[in-house]
């Protein structure tokens, strides 16, 4: 696996190599390889595995097809008036988003992210 570093831009390097291994599936192993796994237990991990890979095509194809609505969140494009989504009506005007407190996410409390 190889990543190049433009402008010695070290941070942005890593951060595209973590996301190469976590496509690859190189954290899952490495996690999984750190005590031994039993033939047993490692075919029935392959076994659900299987399944679950197999359940989620049928589920896609079957959203494709419209047979079950999508149930991804959409992205929401609100261009009239130039308002952002959940800012409230267009009346309060700028950032502070009305009576909701100045945080533009109308009546839902701020949650920490860690």
């Amino acid at each position: 696996m190889q990543v190049l570093v433009r402008d010695n831009n070290v941070d942005q390097a890593l951060r595209v190599l973590k996301k190469k291994m976590q496509r690859e599936g190189l954290f899952r192993e490495m996690k999984q390889r750190r005590s031994y796994e039993k033939p047993s237990e490692r075919k029935t991990r392959e076994k659900s595995e299987a399944i679950r890979r197999a359940r989620k095509l049928a589920r896609k194809k079957a959203q494709r097809e419209g047979l079950i609505p999508d149930t991804r969140k959409k992205k929401i494009d609100d261009k009239r008036n130039g308002q952002r989504p959940g800012m409230g009506g267009g009346t309060s005007g700028g950032m502070g988003g009305g009576m909701g407190g100045g945080r533009g996410f109308g009546d839902r409390p701020a949650t920490p992210r860690f």
